[in-house]
């Protein structure tokens, strides 16, 4: 990777660096290029693509009805209400 490619790619990411920084990020992104390049050559033939690193089966429980609280209760120790709603005050003008 040149200069003028990070120059390029700075100016997309509307960023500005000093020259001497320029030249220091094209050392490291060829790095990592080369990685890339290196992990692009393995075998993965036989591998399954991963949606995470490790087994994770979903634990779900029986949706069922039940009985809830009476209203009376749960308004009970309501600072402020009517006969069947609790009174909070306006978020949206």
């Amino acid at each position: 990777m040149d200069t003028k490619a990070i120059k390029h790619i700075a100016e997309l990411a509307h960023l500005k660096f000093k020259d001497e920084e320029i030249e220091s990020f094209a050392i490291q992104f060829s790095g990592i290029i080369n990685y890339v390049s290196s992990v692009e050559k393995l075998s993965l033939e036989r591998i399954e693509p991963l949606t995470r690193p490790f087994e994770a089966q979903n634990v779900v429980r029986q949706d069922m009805a039940q009985s809830s609280i009476p209203k009376e209760d749960a308004l009970l120790n309501a600072p402020k209400r009517n006969e069947m709603f609790f009174k909070v005050p306006k978020v949206i003008e």
